[in-house]
C-alpha cells in the first residue's frame, strides 16, 4: 500500500543526499581564471592556445631528441602499453627527451618517461584486471545528482597507488637533466586545453605538489559524466577558488607539440628531433551500417568526430615535421582489429596488449606518414604498407 510513495520518496532523499555531498563551488571571474596560479607558481602549466612567447624556453639536452606523444583511447591504451613493452624487447626503443600524454595516454606517459623499468607496471595496469575495477558498482544517481556515474574516486586512488613520492622524485631528477613531461587536461570552466609541466611540478618537492601531480594525471583520464572531475585549487589576486578539470581528450585527442615550444628550442637552428606519435585508437574510416537508434547514432557520431579531429592533427603535424626536417613516426590500431567492447574488458585489453607487443617486436609498429584520407581500399592498404619501416630509427 506504500509502494506509490516509494519513488518520490527515493527521489527526494537522493536530492537531499546529493545536496549534502556536493557543496556549491566558490564562484570566480574570467579575469581571475586568466590570472590563476597553482601552488602559488606561474610556471607549472600553460594553456594550449597561448602565444609562443608564453612558453618558457628550457634548454633541451644536446644531441638527437625523441618526442613521444601518447593519445587518448580508454581501454585501447592497452595497445600503447603493449607496444612500449614490445619496443623494449626488440632492443630499439630510444630514451625520450619529451613525452606528452592525453587521457589514457596520460596514465601511460609518466611510466614511459621514466623508461623500460616500468614496462611491467604498464602490463599490470592494462592486463591484470585492475583497470576493470574502475567501472565497478555504477550508481545512476551519481550521474544525475553527482558528478560522475562512478563516483567513488577509484581512478584517483589507483593513480595514487602507482605514483608515490619516490616515483615523483625520479621524474624531478629527469626534469633537472632537461627532459620534459607534459600532460593535458581540459579546464571546463574556461573551456581550454591546459598543458601541465609534470616535471616542473615534481621538482617543487612538497606534499602539495605530489597531490597536484596525481590530480593532473587523474583529471586527464576523467571522462566527463563517467568519472568525477578533479577540482584543482588556484588563486588570483588574493581570491581562492577551485578549477574544474576533466579528460584532456575533450579538447585535444593527442598533443603532438606544443609547436611553439619546439620552435623556441630550435633557436634558429635545425632541431634534430624524431616525433613518435602513438595513437591508442583507430584512425582510418570504417564502413558500418549504423542502427537507427539514438545510442548507436550518438556513439557513431562521437567516433567519427574523434577520428576526424585526430587525422586533422596528424596531417598538420606531418606537414610541420616535413617543413622543419623532423622525423615523423606514427603508430595506431589498424581498422581490421575487433571493435572495443564497453568499459575496460580485461580479455580485450590482453589481446590488444599482445597485438601492440607483437607489432613492435617485429618492427612493423611505425609508419613514416599518416594514412591517406578516405575509404579504406586495397591501393591505400598497399600504400600504407609501403610506409611501414623496420623499427622507426
Amino acid at each position: 500500500m506504500y509502494r506509490p510513495l516509494m519513488v518520490p520518496l527515493v527521489i527526494a532523499l537522493s536530492w537531499m543526499l546529493a545536496a549534502c555531498a556536493s557543496a556549491p563551488r566558490v564562484p570566480y571571474t574570467a579575469s581571475e581564471a586568466n590570472a590563476a596560479r597553482v601552488l602559488n607558481l606561474d610556471d607549472l602549466r600553460r594553456y594550449a592556445d597561448e602565444p609562443a612567447s608564453a612558453f618558457v624556453q628550457t634548454k633541451l639536452p644536446a644531441g638527437p631528441r625523441n618526442y613521444l606523444a601518447l593519445s587518448g583511447g580508454g581501454a585501447d591504451g592497452a595497445y600503447g602499453a603493449g607496444l612500449l613493452n614490445g619496443w623494449t624487447a626488440a632492443g630499439t626503443r630510444p630514451s625520450f627527451t619529451l613525452v606528452s600524454g592525453v587521457s589514457t595516454g596520460a596514465l601511460i606517459a609518466p611510466f614511459a618517461f621514466l623508461g623500460p623499468q616500468y614496462d611491467p607496471t604498464l602490463r599490470q595496469f592494462y592486463t591484470s584486471g585492475i583497470a576493470e575495477t574502475l567501472l565497478e558498482s555504477p550508481n545512476p544517481l551519481n550521474a544525475i545528482f553527482g558528478s560522475g556515474l562512478f563516483g567513488n574516486k577509484r581512478l584517483r586512488e589507483l593513480v595514487a597507488d602507482y605514483i608515490n613520492e619516490d616515483f615523483v622524485a625520479a621524474v624531478a631528477a629527469e626534469y633537472a637533466k632537461g627532459r620534459m613531461l607534459f600532460v593535458v587536461t581540459t579546464n571546463l570552466d574556461s573551456q581550454r586545453a591546459v598543458i601541465w609541466n609534470l616535471g616542473r611540478i615534481a621538482a617543487v618537492g612538497t606534499p602539495q605538489s605530489l597531490n597536484l601531480f596525481r590530480d593532473v594525471v587523474a583529471a586527464s583520464a576523467s571522462l566527463p559524466a563517467v568519472f568525477p572531475p578533479m577540482l584543482i585549487s588556484a588563486e588570483a589576486g588574493g581570491a581562492r577558488f577551485q578549477e574544474m578539470h576533466v579528460d584532456g581528450g575533450v579538447t585535444a585527442p593527442v598533443l603532438t607539440l606544443p609547436e611553439a615550444y619546439l620552435l623556441r628550442n630550435a633557436s634558429g637552428k635545425s632541431l634534430d628531433l624524431q616525433l613518435y606519435i602513438l595513437i591508442n585508437n583507430k584512425i582510418e574510416p570504417e564502413f558500418q551500417v549504423v542502427a537507427d537508434k539514438t545510442l548507436d547514432i550518438a556513439a557513431r557520431s562521437s567516433s567519427t568526430l574523434l577520428k576526424t579531429q585526430t587525422r586533422s592533427i596528424l596531417y598538420s603535424t606531418y606537414d610541420f615535421a616535413r617543413r622543419n626536417k623532423y622525423g615523423f613516426n606514427l603508430s595506431y590500431i589498424e581498422a581490421d582489429r575487433p571493435i572495443s567492447p564497453a568499459g575496460f574488458n580485461t580479455a580485450y585489453m590482453r589481446d590488444l596488449f599482445q597485438y601492440g607487443y607483437d607489432k613492435a617486436l617485429s618492427g612493423r609498429a611505425w609508419a613514416k606518414a599518416p594514412p591517406a584520407d578516405g575509404p579504406t581500399t586495397a591501393p591505400m592498404a598497399e600504400a600504407t604498407a609501403e610506409r611501414r619501416v623496420a623499427g622507426a630509427n
